[in-house]
């Protein structure tokens, strides 16, 4: 379940269709105040844990996966992540990878580098990031997306995710996709509703299918 953004959409698509007309029209097809935009109320480690169960794996395989660790855990918290062993963390489908990026973080909360949701609510979007790519297995798109869907910061813009590369190469009518550091300069005119741009952005993805 999704709870609102913390900031104005309205005022957000207003001015990324005031910035690109293409945008603009985009915002029109798809929808003023699109369903699916919102926040995951989730505490951090949880939050986390699912994004790693998720990497490189189908949505329907991160599903069912992520299913066997809270069944195995009961409540996903550092302490019950560094309660079990790895072999049982691998039984319920994490690779070898996973499994020590997901005790890593539990690690990493316990000792402070990892905060709660409502520690990381107070400090800026750089020392986020900084502090989650401490993390094994957690990378900058992840912590990106973090700021995204959990945090519900309004400017995140993520070069590195194709979808959001797709989706701007479908809205601009261009042939090719663009490079990451294309993406970024893109991005400049949508400062400071970046986030906003990147929900449609992927609903523009959906659309090119």
């Amino acid at each position: 379940m999704l709870a609102p953004l913390p900031y104005d959409l309205a005022e957000a698509e207003a001015h990324l269709s005031a910035a690109d007309p293409r945008m603009g029209a985009l915002i029109q097809e798809i929808g003023p105040g699109a369903p699916g935009f919102g926040v995951r109320e989730m505490e951090t480690v949880p939050a986390l844990v699912r994004a790693i169960t998720g990497q490189q794996v189908s949505t329907a395989a991160a599903r069912t996966i992520h299913g066997r660790v809270v069944a195995l855990l009961g409540e996903v918290t550092p302490q019950a992540l560094l309660a079990q062993d790895a072999e049982a963390l691998r039984g319920a489908g994490l690779s070898r990878a996973k499994t020590a990026a997901v005790q890593d973080l539990a690690a990493k909360a316990l000792e402070g580098t990892v905060l709660s949701r409502e520690a990381f609510a107070a400090l800026p979007d750089k020392e986020v990031i900084a502090r989650l790519v401490a993390v094994r297995g957690i990378g900058v798109w992840t912590a990106r997306m973090f700021l995204l869907f959990t945090l519900g910061r309004p400017d995140v813009w993520a070069p590195g995710d194709l979808g959001l590369r797709e989706g701007l190469r479908v809205m601009t009518g261009a042939e090719e996709r663009p490079t990451p550091k294309q993406f970024e300069a893109a991005g400049e005119p949508f400062r400071p509703w970046r986030s906003v741009a990147s929900w449609y952005l992927w609903r523009a993805t959906e659309l090119g299918r």
